[in-house]
């Protein structure tokens, strides 16, 4: 119901660094159309097993679709935007840690904010051949491996990321993006322009967006476990200056308010509806 969980992969030895895990989806049920995509500052790489497209509409009109290849990088967003149910069925993809993903593009992490891009158009023919054996393998095992073994690959040929921009996502993401960027960039003994830019070249997002991310990710937790929110409270615990600022940030990057959502949340897990990470079925 509400697409099928079947296995979630732990990243090897060798990706650990860069990747949260792998995972395969099949099977979508439920009435909605779409599916709303929250951000999370991360990258994925998404493959459809299934069919050769994947479809992408803005967060509001799903007359505005984009149609991708079958293998796609989704870059971090600062907002939502809308996959297709239909295109559901059996998707693999990878889920990289913030920053994580850098290695494997090729290209400034900032040139993917807020797009898909055509994973042919970084990886070539290889992505090709990559996803047409995904297609032909049956076993998640095998396929997990077969994704692992393509990203060290690609890993081989990089360089290795910023240890000052890995040094700032651990305290922005310890302090759930509460810090001051300028004082970060004090500690970290840079300038804040240089910090900046260093930062968006490997995360894709400023680092102040980066950190409102975070924030807004704390309260989408906060959501999901609390029957009853008191909402000026916890405007405060996420860092925000008031409860008006929650909801301005909350509706920007959810298209919600925070109660519809909680509520939202609370009538998919009374369906006992399965709800992918940061998504939010939704009817067209």
């Amino acid at each position: 119901f509400y697409g099928v969980l079947v296995d979630v992969h732990p990243p090897s030895n060798g990706l650990k660094a860069f990747v949260v895990d792998l995972w395969l989806y099949r099977g979508s049920e439920g009435a909605h159309s779409h599916e709303r995509i929250l951000p999370s500052g991360t990258f994925e790489i998404v493959f459809n097993l299934r069919e050769d497209q994947l479809r992408i509409y803005s967060s509001s009109y799903t007359a505005n679709c984009r149609v991708f290849s079958g293998a796609v990088v989704s870059g971090p967003y600062a907002g939502t935007f809308l996959s297709d149910k239909t295109e559901e069925a059996s998707l693999l993809g990878v889920h990289f840690r913030p920053g994580g993903a850098a290695p494997f593009l090729g290209a400034h992490a900032g040139e993917f904010l807020n797009t898909h891009v055509d994973l042919a158009n970084l990886w070539g023919s290889s992505a090709t051949f990559l996803r047409e054996a995904l297609c032909e393998q049956r076993d998640p095992r095998r396929q997990f491996e077969m994704m692992e073994r393509a990203l060290l690959e690609k890993l081989a040929e990089q360089a290795i990321p910023s240890a000052v921009v890995g040094k700032s996502l651990q305290i922005l993401e310890r302090t759930n993006g509460k810090v001051r960027i300028r004082e970060l960039a004090r500690s970290l003994d840079l300038g804040q322009r240089r910090f900046a830019d260093l930062f968006v070249q490997q995360v894709g997002l400023s680092p102040k967006l980066f950190g409102r991310v975070l924030r807004f990710q704390y309260a989408v937790s906060i959501c999901q476990v609390s029957t009853d929110p008191d909402w000026a409270q916890l405007a405060i615990e996420c860092g925000y200056y008031d409860q008006s600022h929650l909801i301005r940030d909350f509706r920007e990057f959810s298209g919600l308010s925070p109660a519809d959502f909680a509520v939202r949340r609370r009538g998919l897990e009374e369906a006992g509806a399965h709800v992918k990470r940061n998504h939010i079925p939704v009817s067209s």
